[in-house]
């Protein structure tokens, strides 16, 4: 008996140890939670990468449906990387749903991207090499903001709002290229059916009157055609230009995949699926735009948003 608790005592020491040992791995931010705009969630984290010149910088947008999530989402992986390959990294929030109806987030995304334009000369970042990177609702803002056209406000009394929100490069992770009902639509019909041809649509994603009432309440609109118009317009496939900049877009499953078979599992596979980035490599092929999409058992330039941001920002 003595040696079985000895054992479970060193087990459990030993999962203490690693678990303190990954939450001290996270470099500590040189600037925490400085405020860019006025709502409680407008603050970012900021890591300065050691150097005595100017540096690039990535902004880092958390995903989490635009109902959760926080700027501490960021892995210490990638952001230890990027230090290390002489980048500096800025960690965001934005205001949720339970805040304001979309797209509150984008604007509060936007003006985080000026704030920290704004910061260049004291921050020593190079203002003309900065990237977006953030997964699931995060990628799809970085996408919003990469293909949106500039919008700086040369006439604004306010010097922040004259700031650029054109970036070099983005590198968004398992994010949805277009807020389209049909498409979204589609993308189920196509993918979750059973062997007998059912429909899990409803069981999903609720009955139709449920879907259109929270398709409405996250715009803040008052009918369909208005959330539709609002959702077009935040969307990367319908934004997107041959000016754009270069992307590195990531997913975990390729095209071929089968749905899980948990129920649980299967809406979250289905709104992070890799059809999103074969419909926005495809339009970007098209319009000659760099792009490399990874996924299980693809080729891509690319190993890494490290090495193409490196590639991108530092070389």
């Amino acid at each position: 008996m003595k040696t079985v608790k000895t054992i479970k005592i060193i087990i459990t020491l030993f999962i203490t140890l690693n678990f303190s040992y990954a939450q001290q791995s996270k470099p500590v931010p040189d600037l925490a939670n400085v405020k860019y705009g006025e709502h409680t969630r407008n603050v970012v984290d900021v890591w300065f990468a050691d150097s005595n010149k100017t540096t690039p910088m990535v902004i880092y947008i958390h995903g989490g449906g635009f109902k959760a999530g926080s700027k501490e989402k960021i892995r210490a992986n990638e952001l230890s990387e990027l230090l290390e390959a002489g980048i500096s990294v800025a960690s965001i929030n934005y205001r949720l749903l339970s805040n304001a109806p979309l797209p509150a987030a984008h604007i509060d995304a936007k003006h985080a991207l000026q704030f920290i334009r704004s910061k260049a000369t004291e921050w020593k970042i190079d203002k003309e090499r900065i990237g977006l990177f953030g997964g699931s609702a995060g990628a799809q803002i970085c996408m919003w903001l990469a293909f949106s056209n500039d919008m700086a406000n040369a006439d604004s009394d306010t010097p922040l709002e004259r700031e650029s929100t054109r970036v070099s490069c983005i590198a968004p992770i398992i994010g949805q290229t277009t807020m389209s009902s049909k498409f979204w639509k589609a993308l189920a019909e196509r993918h979750l059916k059973d062997k007998n041809n059912t429909n899990y649509i409803a069981k999903i994603f609720g009955d139709t009157a449920r879907r259109d009432r929270n398709r409405m309440a996250t715009y803040g609109a008052k009918t369909l055609k208005e959330a539709d118009k609002i959702a077009n317009n935040l969307s990367a496939l319908s934004l997107i230009s041959a000016d754009d900049p270069p992307v590195f877009m990531s997913y975990f499953m390729a095209p071929d995949a089968k749905a899980p078979k948990n129920p649980r599992k299967v809406r979250g596979w289905i709104i992070h699926h890799v059809d999103f980035g074969i419909a926005l490599k495809e339009k970007m092929d098209e319009l000659n735009i760099e792009v490399d999409l990874k996924y299980p058992g693809s080729k891509t330039k690319y190993n890494s948003l490290v090495d193409f941001f490196t590639d991108k920002l530092i070389k």
